[in-house]
């Protein structure tokens, strides 16, 4: 039997849980009210370029160049 079987991998696999964590792997969340701030469309300044975010008829969100 190779080394490399099923057993041998489960057992070297590593759990993702068990790794350390950096502080940038923490999700943020932000509502699109607290970002939108009573607004329909803001401008957002990304490396230099501005980017639309706006708020449709349809209450989704879209993000145009």
């Amino acid at each position: 039997m190779s080394s490399l079987d099923g057993k041998s991998l489960a057992i070297r696999a590593i759990d993702e849980a068990q790794l350390p964590r950096s502080p940038h792997d923490d999700e943020v969340t932000v509502t699109s009210a607290a970002l939108m701030d009573g607004r329909r469309e803001i401008i957002i300044l990304h490396a230099g370029l501005r980017y639309r975010l706006r708020i449709t008829a349809n209450d989704k969100l879209i993000l145009t160049k």
